[in-house]
Formats: C-alpha cells, structure tokens, sequence
C-alpha cells in the first residue's frame, strides 16, 4: 500500500553542502511584525523594526518555553512558544538597523513536530500554511534519510502529516 507519493533525482555529492532550506526555500508564516518559519531542528522569527534601530533599544527574553520582544519600550510579542526549545541555544541578531532575526533551537527535531502557532493561541499559521511547512519537513526528514537524493524540488502527496510514514522497520 502506497502511503505517500515523492518526487526525487539523484545528485552528487558536493552539491551537497548546500543545505536543504537554501535550496527549497522556506514556507512563512506572515504577522503584522513580519515573520516565522521552521526547519525540523529551528524556528526562525523575522521582525521588521523603523529603520535605524538600535540594539540598545531591543529588549529579548529568550527562554526554553517563553518568550519576551520589546522595541523601544513597545512589546512585539510575549509568550508561551508553541513548542519546548533548548534555550541557551537560542539567539538574536538585528540585521541592517532595519530586521531582528530570532533563531530558536527546538527540543524535539524530529519531522512530526510541525509548530501550528509561534506562541500558543497566537501568530498561527493558516491550514494552507500549515500544510505547506508539514509537507516541507516531511521531505527534509526524506533529504536527511536519503542524504544522495535531492528533494529540495519535490512534490509530496498522500500521508505526510506527523512526519510521513515510518520507514525504519523495512529491511534495506
């Protein structure tokens, strides 16, 4: 019984230093501050502030299951984050005077952990959205399994929700 259907070519070896997100872009999830998106191992959080902010005017409290931004004195967003993360791996940056770039490291990276919201009940991803990020990490988790093939252009279809089908009990 066929449970998901992939597209793949093979490929050599040194295209693959380029990682798998470089290569087959990323689904955002869009806010009123800008954006999310996430990898089977990180969520990034992209906030874009008035140009010519300083990091002296950014405050960001950054821990395992919340979460605290604030631009010149006015929050952004405070929370509980949707998932756990590994909050001494976490880290900030603000990027031309003009983005603050968020990376969060997440405690379980595997492909069925498909964050629905950056914080719990807020900044959720629509159910199209939501699809896309589950069908991307499902083909990153496929990439990682399968580390000669390129997925970075494939379609998926079929049972891909929490992760795809579990492959490790075939014999090889």
């Amino acid at each position: 019984m066929c449970v998901c259907a992939v597209s793949s070519s093979r490929f050599d070896e040194s295209s693959m230093s380029v990682h798998f997100e470089e290569k087959s872009g990323v689904i955002p999830c869009k806010t009123a501050w800008g954006s999310w998106y996430q990898t089977m191992e990180e969520v990034f959080i992209e906030v874009n502030v008035p140009p010519g902010t300083s990091a002296k005017e950014i405050k960001c409290n950054i821990g395992s299951k919340q979460i605290e931004l604030r631009v010149k004195d006015q929050q952004v967003f405070k929370g509980k984050l949707f998932g756990s993360t590994v909050g001494d791996e976490a880290m900030w940056t603000l990027e031309d005077r003009k983005l603050i770039r968020i990376v969060l490291m997440k405690s379980n990276r595997e492909a069925g952990n498909c964050w629905q919201s950056l914080l719990e009940g807020e900044f959720a991803a629509d159910p199209w959205v939501q699809d896309q990020m589950q069908r991307k990490l499902t083909l990153e988790r496929f990439q990682r399994e399968n580390p000669g093939f390129d997925f970075s252009g494939a379609e998926i279809s079929g049972n891909f929700h929490g992760g795809g089908p579990d492959f490790s009990s075939l014999q090889k």
